[in-house]
Parts: C-alpha cells; structure tokens; sequence
C-alpha cells in the first residue's frame, strides 16, 4: 500500500477545504473524531468478547477432557 507524502496530504486537504469550506471544517473533523472514536470502541467490544468466549470454550474443553478421563 503506498505511502501518503505531505504534497499529497496537501492536496487532499485543499480539495476538502475547497468543497466544504472554512466553515465546516469544524464540524467535518469533529464528526470524523466521532466515528473513529465509535470504530475504536466498538472494534475494542468485540475483541474482549472474542477473548471472552474463547476463554470460556478452552475451560468447557478442558471439563470435557476431565470427564471423559473420569
């Protein structure tokens, strides 16, 4: 995947405050700080509930084993 340089960070940051304008920009960028805030979050959840529920189905596995060696 190639690289972002600071000419073209700066070329996407001029179309942008060509299309949105100075006055939006504000909210542009805040409303991106939420959703990467909420991307975070969510992706956080479902890693401690993987985490969760594969500790959960080592611990049935090793019951299982107990039983069957009972």
């Amino acid at each position: 995947m190639p690289h972002i340089g600071a000419p073209e960070l700066i070329l996407v940051l001029a179309v942008t405050l060509i299309i949105f304008g100075p006055g939006k920009l504000p909210e542009l960028g805040k409303a991106v700080g939420k959703t990467i805030k909420e991307f975070r979050r969510s992706s956080n959840e479902i890693m401690d509930e993987a985490g969760s529920a594969k500790a959960m189905a080592e611990q049935e596995g090793q019951q299982a084993v107990k039983a069957v060696k009972s």
